[in-house]
């Protein structure tokens, strides 16, 4: 396609990536033990020889009682092995393998993470369900270092780029939101305070990181809902992020213990949800609430753009838009409108090469992934693999019905 940057190379700091494409650091759930399975490193290979430009592995946490499931990545010194096998693997197939470090705070649970669940603020969590105990300022210094020193096992493990999670309501997220963070101290009240542990995790990631790994960060542009970050302060923590050096920022938004739907968008397929759990009373509860605690929001193409439009004209460093792109036409309309590189979630998982068949249409705006934007990856991944339906052959027949229903 004339003029297009989409097949083009471009830097992250210190890093440089063979095209524009990054593959999202959506949940894989495809660890046992919170340790790396070959399953893991099947998928990622797989986007790696579709042509991405990085793959990111999801959702690894800084530490044990930061975790919420059996198959989340607890990233530790005894699994830096089998990491290096899947980053190797991914550098085989000419993609760089970034992995996203981060902490679940009010979302961990307790039967994992081997603890009462911590946050900004303590209280009850409802969408997990659990009660939340504040944490102590020793803590909080206890958990800035761990992101550094899951920076240096990244490195270890011979990942080229670390990705931190401060959005989506996770525990970076919940000292930066008023929703969560109700704090009287140095951590809480002005938007200076609550960026305070993100700015001191920041400075043990970037140092950590020196000047051979690339550090991104995923942010808030606005919560999704009334009570929590809104643009002006999404942008104000982006400005902060680019001081403290970030490389680049994946603009995101959305509260998953608030407003999950805000980040994916469309429709749960509650059926889908409530077969697979495997915990009988939290099934229960969510057949019969389901549609009020996971409210839709309607899904478009770019849906985040207009949003991210508006942060491409306040900052200077690179910035990765996510956020409903899954066909080379969305691809194009993104890097023409000044961001740098793309992210892709759920048209990878319909599609692992969905990049290398674009560059075999090259030209050709129409080709799609084919992701329907149903969801049941979403609903099944959080009790089992991350899959897309289309992939299921022996799909059971009720959760067919269901998603033929869906528009």
């Amino acid at each position: 396609m004339e003029n297009s940057l989409l097949f083009t190379p471009a830097k992250i700091g210190p890093l440089t990536l063979r095209n524009r494409t990054i593959r999202s650091a959506a949940f894989e759930s495809m660890c046992e033990n919170n340790s790396p399975t070959q399953m893991l490193e099947d998928y990622h290979v797989s986007v790696a020889r579709g042509g991405i430009g990085m793959t990111t592995l999801a959702y690894a946490s800084v530490t044990r009682n930061g975790l919420s499931f059996k198959r989340q990545l607890w990233l530790r010194e005894e699994i830096v092995p089998g990491l290096r096998r899947i980053t190797d693997a991914i550098h085989r197939e000419g993609a760089a393998a970034s992995i996203q470090i981060g902490h679940c705070g009010n979302m961990s649970k307790k039967s994992v993470a081997g603890r009462l669940p911590v946050s900004a603020s303590g209280g009850l969590n409802i969408y997990s369900p659990t009660f939340v105990r504040g944490m102590r300022t020793a803590e909080i210094e206890e958990v800035a270092r761990a992101f550094g020193h899951a920076v240096r096992l990244a490195r270890e493990a011979g990942f080229d780029a670390v990705e931190v999670h401060a959005g989506h309501g996770y525990l970076l997220s919940q000292f930066l939101s008023p929703y969560t963070n109700h704090r009287k101290d140095m951590y809480g009240g002005s938007l200076e305070n609550r960026m305070r542990f993100m700015k001191m995790a920041m400075n043990e990631v970037m140092e950590a990181a020196g000047s051979d790994m690339a550090v991104l960060v995923k942010t808030n542009m606005r919560d999704g809902f009334r009570g929590g970050i809104e643009m002006d302060e999404g942008l104000e923590i982006a400005k902060e992020l680019e001081r403290c050096g970030a490389h680049a920022l994946v603009l995101s938004g959305g509260f998953v213990s608030r407003a999950p739907m805000y980040v994916m968008r469309g429709q749960m397929p509650v059926r889908t949800l409530t077969y697979y759990m495997d915990i009988p009373w939290l099934k229960i509860g969510v057949k019969l609430a389901g549609r009020m605690m996971i409210p839709t929001v309607p899904f478009r193409e770019c849906y985040f753009l207009e949003d991210a439009l508006h942060f491409r004209r306040e900052l200077k460093l690179p910035l990765v838009y996510v956020g409903g792109v899954v066909s080379r036409a969305n691809i194009e309309t993104v890097l023409s409108s000044g961001f740098e590189f793309v992210q892709m979630g759920r048209a990878l998982v319909a599609q692992p090469d969905f990049v290398n068949r674009m560059r075999e249409h090259d030209g050709d705006r129409e080709c799609s992934s084919g992701c329907e934007h149903k969801n049941y990856c979403i609903g099944r991944m959080y009790t089992i693999d991350m899959k897309c339906h289309k992939h299921v052959p022996d799909l059971p027949a009720k959760l067919r019905r269901e998603l033929e229903r869906m528009p």
